[in-house]
C-alpha cells in the first residue's frame, strides 16, 4: 500500500488479467454481449536489460468477454505498441478505433498505421487506416448530429523526423468514413475530454509540452478557450455539481488540479495527490461520485520510478476528499462499467517494479 490504506471494502479484487505492458481499458456492451480491450505497448524479450520503451512491440490486443462475473478470452486484434483502443457506434453501426505508437522490436518505427474497425459478421474487419506519428489516442464524440473522432499523437525525440503527419487532429464522419475537419498545435498529444454545458461544446487537449488546452465550439470550428502552459499534460475530465461545470487536469510531472469553470475561465480550486498521475476515472457510485486518480511513474523514461499505488478520492460538496490508494503497478488507466446490479473496475497496470512489462491488470468490484 501507498500512502493511505483504502478504506476496507471499497474495492474487492476479483480477477487477474494477464497483460503485458497494457496502456488502457475499454469496456462495451454489444448485442453481443459485454467486453474488455486492452491495448498493450510490449511484451518483455528475453536477455534484454530492462526498459520502459523498450521490448517487442509487435503485439496484440486481447479482447475478453464478460460471462459468469469474469472476462474470458475471446479475440485479439492485432495493435503493435498498442496505446487505446476506442469503441463507438453511429446510428446501428458499430467501430472500434485502434491506435498504436509504433512498430518493431527496435529499432522502432513511429510512423504507424492507425486502423477503425467496424463489426461485421462477428468480426473486425478494417474500414479505414490513417498514416500517424506516434499515436496515443482516439477519442469519439458527437453533438447536433455530426460525429467527430479525434486523434492525439506525436513525440519529440531527438533525430527522428515524422514521415506521417504528426498532429493531433479531428475527423469528421460523412456517413460512409472519417474526414480531416481541424488540426491542432500540439507536438506530444495523450488526451482528449469532451462535454456540453450551458448550451456550449468543450473540447479539452491534454499535451505534454506544448501546452495542454480548452477550446469552445464557436458554430464552425473548436476556438482556444484557455492553455495551461505547464508541460506534463496527460488527461482531462469534465463533470457537473450542483449547477456548475468542473474539470479535472491530470499532470504527470506535477500533479492533478480540479477547476471551476466561471463562465469565461476554469479557476483552479484543489490540488489533488502529486507527481505521477497518468489518468482519471470518474465513478459514480450508490453513496457518491468517486475519482480514481491512476498513478504511472515519477522520474526519467531512463530511469522512471513505478507508483505502486493509485489513489481513489470521494466528492464532498466542492472538492475530493481523499479516500486511501490501493495497490498498482505503474498504472495507465481505469475505467468502471456495471453488470447484473453490480458495479466493476477495471485498472489496466503497464510496469512491474522491475521495468517488466509483464504486469498483471485487475478487475475489482466497487463497492461504493
Amino acid at each position: 500500500m501507498g500512502k493511505t490504506e483504502l478504506n476496507a471494502g471499497l474495492l474487492t479484487p476479483l480477477q487477474q488479467l494477464p497483460t503485458s505492458g497494457a496502456r488502457a481499458v475499454e469496456v462495451f456492451t454489444t448485442h453481443e454481449g459485454t467486453f474488455l480491450a486492452v491495448p498493450q505497448l510490449a511484451r518483455d524479450v528475453p536477455g534484454e536489460p530492462p526498459y520502459m520503451n523498450g521490448g517487442d512491440s509487435d503485439i496484440e490486443a486481447p479482447i475478453y468477454r464478460w460471462q459468469d462475473g469474469r472476462f474470458i478470452e475471446h479475440e485479439a486484434l492485432a495493435l503493435p505498441g498498442g496505446e487505446d483502443l476506442e469503441y463507438f457506434e453511429i446510428d446501428d453501426r458499430r467501430f472500434l478505433a485502434a491506435a498504436g505508437i509504433r512498430t518493431g522490436k527496435g529499432p522502432y518505427d513511429l510512423d504507424t498505421d492507425a486502423v477503425v474497425y467496424e463489426r461485421i459478421d462477428g468480426a473486425w474487419v478494417p474500414l479505414q487506416r490513417f498514416p500517424v506519428f506516434a499515436a496515443k489516442q482516439w477519442f469519439a464524440f458527437s453533438f447536433d448530429s455530426r460525429h467527430f473522432l479525434a486523434l492525439a499523437q506525436g513525440v519529440v525525440v531527438d533525430g527522428v523526423v515524422p514521415k506521417h503527419p504528426r498532429q493531433s487532429c479531428l475527423f469528421e464522419w460523412n456517413g460512409e468514413r472519417f474526414e480531416p475537419f481541424q488540426t491542432f498545435g500540439g507536438q506530444w498529444g495523450y488526451n482528449w475530454a469532451f462535454t456540453r454545458f450551458g448550451g456550449e461544446h468543450y473540447l479539452a487537449y491534454a499535451d505534454h509540452v506544448s501546452g495542454s488546452s480548452v477550446h469552445r465550439w464557436d458554430g464552425e470550428k473548436f476556438a482556444p478557450l484557455q492553455v495551461f502552459s505547464e508541460n506534463g499534460g496527460r488527461a482531462f475530465r469534465f463533470f457537473e455539481a450542483d449547477g456548475a461545470l468542473w474539470m479535472l487536469h491530470a499532470n504527470l510531472l506535477k500533479h492533478t488540479t480540479l477547476y471551476r469553470f466561471d463562465g469565461a475561465q476554469f479557476i483552479d480550486t484543489q490540488v489533488l495527490g502529486g507527481a505521477g498521475g497518468r489518468e482519471l476515472c470518474l465513478v459514480d457510485g450508490e453513496d457518491g461520485r468517486y475519482l480514481v486518480r491512476v498513478c504511472f511513474i515519477t522520474g526519467t523514461p531512463k530511469a522512471p520510478v513505478v507508483v505502486p499505488y493509485s489513489e481513489i478520492y470521494k466528492w464532498q460538496g466542492a472538492c475530493f476528499e481523499l479516500v486511501g490508494d490501493f495497490a498498482t503497478s505503474g498504472a495507465t488507466d481505469a475505467t468502471s462499467f456495471v453488470a447484473d446490479g453490480q458495479r466493476y473496475l477495471v485498472v489496466s497496470n503497464s510496469l512491474s517494479d522491475e521495468i517488466r512489462f509483464r504486469t498483471d491488470s485487475t478487475l475489482y468490484r466497487f463497492n461504493g
